[in-house]
């Protein structure tokens, strides 16, 4: 028996909205099958319930999905900001009433308060010496010259050169400028991944699971490295929830088409193409409303994937209309 694939999911959508009404059974697919695709577009928030009073499940447009995509995890990300910021008054707190009375740089240390740029310089290098197996970093300000873009160069090669993954996000604006998409190429062709984001609420960094780092409160416009104060954090729970917090805005976020190698360049052919996806249309569809063959609309859609640094086809159109492309 054939497995169910996303093809599968596309082709059900496209007849749910052309004869809305609860899912029903494709001619030649079994009930497995057809609960598949049943269940990959209640994922995906393209199947949500009917009107009240009126039993089961009709397929909504892809931007109704993503608004309440947006509805459902605005909550989400809003409490894990609170806690981050509650955990960083926490630490001033500590540090302020109570650790004096302890050694304030003891090593085993959950919670630690570094002061001053050189410092936070030296504590940067050493997580970049220490990272064994990721470092997870967001970036929504920093200190644009030459010199602090080739230390923080510099400290990524580090990282890489151990073996550890490097996952960073900065925002789409800050791609703009020549010197910070220079260095994001070097990153990309060293070896790192790099994603955008529009906004970004705090820049964090993450090394191995194990230590988190973070602007201390007062800690300058935009907390970003090199100002005034860091919180760095060992307590695992408290890294677990940095790291849950960077893996949201990773998912959000999309490879920039300026670092993808042989891009190609966005004709009106592949416009139409993406709006007849981001409409549900499958590929047998798509080349009949073209008067074009399959073969063309698979290797358009395959192009427009890489193109847009996506993972799927829906996915693709979703980073095309945050690009404003469609």
């Amino acid at each position: 028996m054939e497995s169910p694939t996303g093809s599968d999911a596309t082709q059900l959508y496209a007849r749910l909205l052309a004869d809305p009404g609860p899912p029903a059974a494709h001619p030649g697919w079994d009930e497995t099958r057809t609960a598949a695709a049943t269940a990959e577009l209640r994922t995906l928030g393209l199947l949500q319930p009917t009107a009240t009073g009126t039993p089961g499940h009709g397929a909504v447009s892809v931007d109704t999905a993503l608004r309440q995509l947006l509805l459902d995890t605005d909550t989400k990300v809003t409490a894990l900001v609170d806690a981050l910021h509650h955990a960083r008054d926490t630490v001033e707190r500590l540090h302020t009433g109570y650790l004096p009375i302890q050694h304030r740089h003891h090593a085993g240390t959950a919670l630690e308060l570094v002061r001053g740029a050189d410092r936070i310089a030296a504590l940067l290098e050493d997580a970049a010496r220490g990272a064994r197996t990721e470092a997870l970093s967001l970036r929504p300000g920093q200190d644009l010259s030459g010199p602090a873009l080739a230390g923080k160069l510099a400290r990524e090669r580090l990282a890489l050169a151990h073996g550890a993954t490097l996952r960073t996000i900065y925002p789409a604006a800050a791609l703009r400028r020549p010197a910070v998409l220079a260095h994001v190429r070097e990153l990309t062709g060293a070896g790192a991944r790099i994603r955008a984001a529009h906004s970004l609420p705090l820049w964090l960094i993450v090394v191995d699971a194990r230590l988190a780092i973070l602007p201390a409160p007062g800690a300058g416009p935009g907390g970003a490295p090199g100002a005034e104060a860091a919180v760095v954090v060992r307590e695992p729970a408290l890294v677990a929830l940095v790291a849950e917090l960077f893996e949201y805005f990773w998912a959000g976020a999309w490879t920039p088409p300026e670092l993808l190698s042989g891009a190609v360049e966005m004709t009106d052919r592949h416009i139409e193409v993406l709006r007849l996806l981001a409409a549900g249309l499958t590929d047998t569809a798509i080349a009949r409303k073209l008067e074009v063959s399959e073969r063309t609309v698979r290797r358009l859609v395959a192009e427009l994937i890489a193109d847009l640094g996506a993972e799927s086809r829906f996915q693709a159109g979703v980073h095309a209309a945050r690009l404003g492309r469609i």
